[in-house]
């Protein structure tokens, strides 16, 4: 395969007040995986300005994003661009309006005008599951910031 261009992809890592990390199941018509909250980064926009707008286009929720987690530091095909290669950056985000709740139904969205369906849910990050995730670069960061390992 050859690579002709990046996909980045800013992800955030929201713990609420059980300590619990908050995870979304997305379907599309032919792919179904579990991620940490996030999304493209667009032409024009800082990776900040980035996790900010997919938290509150996916969650509705506005979030302050802290510190950087990580960045992708190997090589990863993308999983939905053949021919791209992906590279993830992570951060910490914490919700602006702490009484702000996240709906937990599942919902539809249309991203590109394809129709995709979230469903977003806790999980305790104290004995994380990595079999919870889907993609590397995901269980590598729950790996560090939830497990500590």
């Amino acid at each position: 395969m050859e690579i002709s261009k990046f996909t980045i992809r800013v992800y955030g890592l929201l713990l609420n007040q059980n300590q619990e990390v908050l995870l979304v199941h997305e379907k599309m018509p032919h792919l179904h995986f579990t991620k940490f909250p996030g999304g493209g980064l667009e032409l024009g926009e800082g990776t900040r300005d980035c996790l900010a707008r997919e938290f509150m286009e996916e969650t509705g929720l506005e979030v302050e994003v802290k510190e950087h987690l990580y960045t992708t530091d190997f090589f990863q095909a993308s999983a939905f661009k053949n021919g791209d290669q992906l590279i993830a950056i992570y951060y910490r985000v914490e919700p602006k309006n702490l009484d702000a709740e996240i709906d937990l139904n599942e919902k539809e969205i249309t991203i590109n005008g394809k129709v995709e369906t979230l469903r977003f849910f806790w999980a305790a990050s104290k004995d994380f599951d990595l079999n919870q995730l889907t993609f590397p670069i995901d269980k590598i960061v729950a790996r560090k910031f939830l497990l500590g390992q």
